[in-house]
């Protein structure tokens, strides 16, 4: 069996980086991934400004400071003349702080009577002022390329006078699931058929990638259907991803069909809940197959689905994963690792009581998956690896 870091790195390895772009405008770039690095043209603040309401002061002397004058007033957007040595300037936040200021003392550190102004703390060079550039250099990249735009980016990108970005064009992805057994949710269930619950999760975590997703149904358990459905999906779409039937039994079409249009590997990965997982090419289209499990496609398509999109796309996706003290104890692990559906509780992460591939409800419950190495021990207490599902994207 593969280990699950031999199995990511060979398929971030086989991960193709899209080239074709698109240029947006800052508010329809959220989510997107940035193309090329963004080089500001202008330096961040553009002007030493003013941190806070107060007063801009001329100081003579640092040791014994004594009383200013207070010659001007200077509001956000005004630009005010320049101080001699003894003179204050009225300021508010965002201002420019006039030439010969060296400090600024904040409105409630001052007494002013008329245009007397006397500060009752000691001063010190510079305080309180925001020097031009200290944000954001003139010719600095600020945001570099492959990085998915959020909103502090898009912030940042609008700070430095940015108002369209080029990004990467989104992957289009083609998802189909297969099995006679599955029923859509809304009709009549008949025996041994159950509600296909991967169509929806496995939808819902593509577009949460960031990807076009055409959902192409449920694919009969017939060698022809399959590959007719996957050819055409391959002929439009940069990835096919599918649930069940890369099987070797008699109703498992999709490893046939995937076979006599391109090629497929089929590895076993020493992961729990997963283990079985197919990929492969179909012309131009990469094919995934996860299993059927729910709880086994959910886990495996943030293990490794999730990283590959965002290779295809010029982008990092690590384990974000915290180490936390352990709410459980294992007194030994198998020899997969393990991803527990988890939830921090008191600052300690305690696990579902059902932890079987099929139980659904155990991701619902869940805040994140703890990581258990292979044959590893842990004790209640015991410092392991969470990986919170919120932080994934």
């Amino acid at each position: 069996m593969l280990t699950v870091d031999q199995a990511r790195e060979q398929l971030l390895a086989a991960a193709r980086r899209i080239t074709e772009t698109e240029t947006l405008a800052l508010n329809d770039a959220l989510g997107r991934v940035l193309a090329t690095d963004v080089v500001s043209t202008l330096a961040v603040p553009g002007f030493d400004n003013s941190a806070m309401d107060g007063y801009a002061l001329n100081v003579a002397d640092f040791s014994a400071p004594t009383a200013f004058r207070v010659v001007q007033r200077i509001a956000a957007g005004d630009t005010g003349s320049a101080l001699a040595p003894g003179e204050a300037a009225r300021i508010f936040t965002g201002a420019p702080v006039p030439e010969g200021s060296n400090a600024v003392a904040m409105q409630e550190d001052c007494n002013v009577e008329t245009t007397t102004l006397t500060v009752n703390t000691r001063l010190q060079p510079g305080q309180h002022i925001r020097r031009r550039g200290e944000d954001v250099q003139q010719g600095a990249v600020v945001i570099q390329a492959g990085t998915r735009l959020g909103a502090a980016e898009l912030g940042l990108l609008a700070a430095v006078g940015v108002g369209q970005v080029a990004v990467v064009r989104k992957l289009r992805v083609a998802l189909l699931s297969t099995g006679n057994e599955l029923v859509e949710p809304g009709s009549p269930l008949a025996p041994a058929q159950i509600y296909n619950s991967n169509r929806y999760a496995l939808s819902a975590l593509l577009r949460e990638a960031g990807c076009i997703v055409d959902d192409l149904g449920i694919v009969p358990d017939q060698f022809a259907a399959t590959r007719d459905i996957l050819a055409d999906a391959a002929a439009t779409h940069d990835v096919v991803l599918s649930t069940g039937g890369v099987s070797v039994g008699e109703e498992d079409h999709v490893k046939a069909a995937v076979e006599s249009l391109g090629a497929l590997s089929l590895w076993k990965i020493a992961i729990k809940p997963g283990k079985p997982f197919a990929c492969g090419r179909i012309g131009d289209a990469d094919f995934i197959g996860l299993p059927g499990n729910p709880v086994s496609s959910f886990v495996t398509f943030i293990v490794f689905v999730r990283p590959f999109l965002a290779a295809r796309t010029g982008r990092d996706a690590p384990e974000p994963a915290i180490r936390v003290p352990a709410g459980f104890t294992i007194e030994r692990a198998g020899n997969r690792r393990e991803y527990l559906r988890a939830r921090l509780v008191d600052g300690r992460v305690v696990l579902f009581p059902n932890q079987s591939s099929g139980v659904l409800t155990s991701v619902v419950w869940a805040d994140g998956l703890v990581i258990v190495p292979e044959a590893a021990t842990v004790r209640e207490g015991d410092p392991v690896d969470f990986l919170p599902l919120a932080t994934l994207n």
